[in-house]
């Protein structure tokens, strides 16, 4: 596997090894022996998600308080996602600041977004399935959404004109600078 840094160090991209041949190809999307040698830490996933959804669905920016704090393991395995990590961890040198991937089938890209950012895609093909790790528990109580378009945080989402599918709860997100954070 191939780990790529970017621009907010905690925040990685993990290629894995692909082998095809004339009948398909073969990959490793996890194995928790390289996954923690490539982070320098061992990480523990308790829960795994499954979503599925069509062009123009904007899911986020979600994330959970401490000690409910989520890391992501993200991949899509089908279609094409716009995928977004927010830095909230505060004093951090890269608070405010994100990261933005484009996952996809083809490419079999996924992204580590480890505990104390929030998380959200935007589907670009007709339909798109994503998976991901969670290395906690969902907690309702915990769970909190911050604004998909907040200006503080200028995130650049390929809309290309059309109007983001939103959920109730992400359209009602908190602006970041009002966002409840841990500490």
């Amino acid at each position: 596997m191939n780990v790529i840094d970017t621009a907010i160090p905690a925040v990685k991209i993990i290629e894995p090894a692909v082998f095809g041949d004339e009948r398909g190809f073969f990959f490793e999307s996890f194995n928790q022996a390289r996954f923690d040698s490539a982070l320098g830490e061992s990480i523990t996933f308790l829960q795994d998600n499954h979503s599925s959804s069509v062009r123009g669905v904007l899911r986020g920016l979600h994330y959970q308080l401490a000690p409910h704090a989520q890391g992501k393991l993200v991949r899509c395995s089908a279609g094409e996602i716009f995928d977004v990590a927010v830095d909230i961890r505060r004093g951090s040198p890269t608070f405010g600041q994100h990261v933005a991937v484009a996952l996809s089938a083809d490419n079999k890209r996924q992204l580590w977004i480890p505990p104390g950012f929030a998380h959200g895609f935007l589907t670009l093909s007709e339909k798109a399935e994503v998976q991901y790790k969670a290395s906690a528990y969902w907690n309702v109580n915990a769970e909190r959404s911050i604004l998909w378009n907040d200006p503080q945080l200028d995130i650049a989402w390929p809309l290309n004109g059309i109007e983001p599918v939103l959920s109730g709860k992400d359209a009602a997100g908190e602006r970041f600078a009002q966002a409840e954070l841990s500490d």
